[in-house]
């Protein structure tokens, strides 16, 4: 990974620190209020026509869709906000060659809906835990978040090894924050959302980036078919999975899968490596040791 020029470095130092410490922040006016508000617009009559979510973790009150990119247009100016990715980058690099889209989800929590069952978004896959950063959550808010409305109950320090802990923390603390600006947390802070006491909807967008070699929340190869994905930047293509994780990880019969958006496909196709640099140099010296011993 490398660092983005655009990624306003004093910002990032500064959502680094506190992600680090205290397991979330907020970066206000991340995005222009007239982005998100248009977004909201273009995302108004799906929230409309989408059912209320079944179960008590989503919850009875609570609605939720995804597959954004292919929804609005300027869905993709969030996924691919240089700050944002630059951010999640330094926190997710030490354990993945490159990132990938976990999920883009649009939400609404309607008035009456309950407080949400605390939880880590880590949980969702069975690795080592207080180690590892599986994954970077950032909640954009299309109205604003409050106490009364239901704004995420996020528990500070509560991420990293204190993941490990059995006991509940004390402290929770809910995050007040409005359009355009970005609320970003780790994978492994506990937090959720609170209970909507009001007469308003609340809405959000939650974009979320996780390990480039694990199982993401939403299948974007089905919510993004190639067919769709030819339409997308080559970056924001590699975010959705078009792209292999070295080694030889995501590909298709053998090769980038982003071959499958050129329109050039050939009916057989010769696998080629996708290695780390260490494994191709171990690679090599073996090869060249084969061939000395004959």
């Amino acid at each position: 990974m490398t660092q983005n020029p655009n990624a306003r470095p004093a910002e990032c130092t500064a959502a680094l620190e506190l992600l680090r410490t205290q397991g979330w922040c907020v970066i206000p006016n991340a995005s222009p209020r007239e982005t998100i508000e248009a977004l909201a617009a273009d995302l108004a009559p799906i929230y409309e026509a989408t059912p209320f979510c079944e179960g008590d973790f989503y919850g009875g009150r609570t609605k939720r869709f995804g597959s954004l990119l292919k929804r609005s247009p300027l869905a993709a100016a969030l996924a691919m906000d240089d700050l944002i990715l630059a951010v999640s980058e330094e926190v997710l690099s030490p354990w993945c060659d490159t990132l990938q889209l976990n999920l883009m989800q649009a939400i609404a929590l309607h008035p009456g809906a309950p407080a949400q069952f605390p939880h880590r978004d880590q949980d969702m896959w069975q690795g080592v835990k207080g180690e590892v950063e599986y994954l970077v959550n950032v909640m954009w808010p299309l109205t604003r978040f409050t106490v009364e409305n239901g704004g995420t109950i996020i528990y500070p320090c509560s991420h990293g090894s204190e993941a490990l802990s059995d006991v509940m923390p004390e402290r929770s603390i809910v995050a007040e924050f409005g359009p355009g600006d970005a609320f970003l947390f780790l994978g492994s802070t506990l937090h959720g959302a609170g209970a909507n006491r009001s007469a308003e909807i609340r809405k959000a967008v939650v974009v979320s980036y996780c390990l480039g070699w694990l199982k993401p929340y939403e299948n974007q190869w089905l919510a993004y078919p190639p067919a769709i994905a030819r339409g997308f930047s080559p970056e924001l293509a590699a975010l959705v999975g078009y792209r292999q994780h070295r080694p030889n990880l995501g590909n298709y019969e053998g090769i980038c899968p982003s071959l499958l958006l050129t329109g050039n496909l050939p009916d057989h196709i010769g696998a080629v490596d996708a290695l780390r640099p260490d494994q191709a140099e171990a690679v090599a010296e073996y090869r060249i040791g084969q061939e000395a011993a004959a």
